[in-house]
């Protein structure tokens, strides 16, 4: 299927809100060290202080995440595929108010430190540095001071192994005006540096966002990879993948104007569109879809597994991990601040030189003036 019609179907029609009652596939429980997430009756509204209105982004959202799978939030712009992420990951802005329960491993607490990462949408990389000098700095960062710097290193290196950046360890990232590192390679680098720490539940918002095919591919296949080698649990907002990345994901989470209208295997989400819909609206269809998704047997399964992974995984805390310390904080901060100062001519040498020019014309200009009013 084409990658324009896959994209169509997959953000119009819901293979069981068509009365389709294949069964869901069972989630894998097999880790005991995993993170299984899920969530029920979510909801999130935005409040607005000047017109004294409440906007609903999220309706009564259901699903789960279980470890060595990726879940794909898929649906089209403004869907709420944004927010159902920042949600399951405690970063809804304070403007916002949310209900409903989300338990990580059947129990109500914390995601700790060391456990989950964020990939967010844009990259925030010092555009002086080196791919190797970016990831070594932040193991030095993360990593616990128990660890031996040969150990942070190592880690750094299989890092940068598991998202093919070998070739490039010691190219600068690079910005306006310097060329350096592609757009797939920073988003790469970025997730790289989250991973460190290799935590159980990774969050991505939109990672192939403004790459092209070949790039989202290489991309997200590093993360499928990563993801089957550690057990961990992916949740990514994606917007328009290809049928290549597509395949890549284990389920599905599909929104239309903040409401489920698919939860399920993902490679049981394509379907042709009915000639019949075509006919109706767009408010129409997706009040069709949700209504039919409720009722089906797909959405009743879902339930079931949401209380399955609760009961198999409840109250199982999960424990972070240990952070580097305040010392090696500020020494690792420190140094690599001056290496950035020392290659950044357009901004730190530039202000050094404006600097003395106008303390020099400030000092001629009140030189030997004596001390009377004169």
């Amino acid at each position: 299927m084409a990658s324009s019609q896959c994209i169509s179907v997959l953000e119009l029609q819901s293979p069981m809100a068509m009365g389709d009652s294949r069964e869901l596939n069972s989630p894998k429980f097999g880790d005991d060290d995993g993170v299984c997430i899920t969530w029920q009756d979510l909801c999130v509204t935005v409040s607005d202080k000047e017109s004294k209105t409440t906007k609903n982004i999220l309706h009564n959202v259901n699903g789960y995440a279980c470890p060595g799978e990726v879940l794909a939030i898929m649906g089209p712009s403004g869907c709420g595929k944004s927010t159902l992420l920042d949600a399951l990951a405690g970063r809804l802005d304070l403007n916002t108010n949310q209900s409903g329960q989300i338990l990580i491993n059947g129990a109500e607490q914390a995601l700790a430190y060391g456990t989950s990462a964020y990939v967010t949408r844009d990259d925030i990389l010092i555009t002086t540095l080196t791919v190797k000098e970016i990831v070594y700095y932040s193991s030095e960062l993360q990593l616990p001071s128990s660890m031996s710097k040969s150990e942070k290193r190592k880690r750094a290196d299989d890092c940068i192994k598991e998202m093919g950046l070998q070739d490039s360890v010691n190219t600068r990232v690079g910005g306006w005006g310097v060329k350096g590192l592609s757009g797939g390679q920073k988003r790469r680098l970025s997730i790289c540096i989250e991973t460190l720490t290799h935590p159980k539940l990774l969050f991505l918002d939109e990672p192939t966002s403004g790459l092209d095919s070949a790039a989202s591919y290489y991309v997200m296949s590093g993360v499928a990879g990563a993801e089957r080698a550690y057990g961990r649990t992916i949740i990514a907002s994606i917007h328009q993948p290809s049928s290549q990345v597509f395949e890549l994901f284990d389920h599905l989470c599909l929104l239309s104007a903040g409401k489920t209208v698919y939860f399920g295997p993902a490679a049981e989400a394509a379907e042709d569109i009915e000639q019949g819909l075509s006919k109706i609206s767009k408010e129409e269809i997706v009040t069709k879809l949700v209504n039919s998704y409720k009722s089906s047997e797909g959405c009743q399964q879902v339930q079931d597994l949401i209380y399955g992974i609760c009961k198999m995984k409840a109250e199982r805390l999960v424990v972070g991990r240990e952070r580097a310390s305040f010392l090696t904080q500020c020494q690792v901060l420190t140094r690599r601040s001056f290496v950035n100062m020392c290659r950044d001519w357009g901004y730190y040498w530039l202000r050094f030189a404006i600097y003395i020019i106008l303390g020099i014309g400030l000092g001629t200009l009140f030189f030997d003036i004596g001390h009377s009013y004169g």
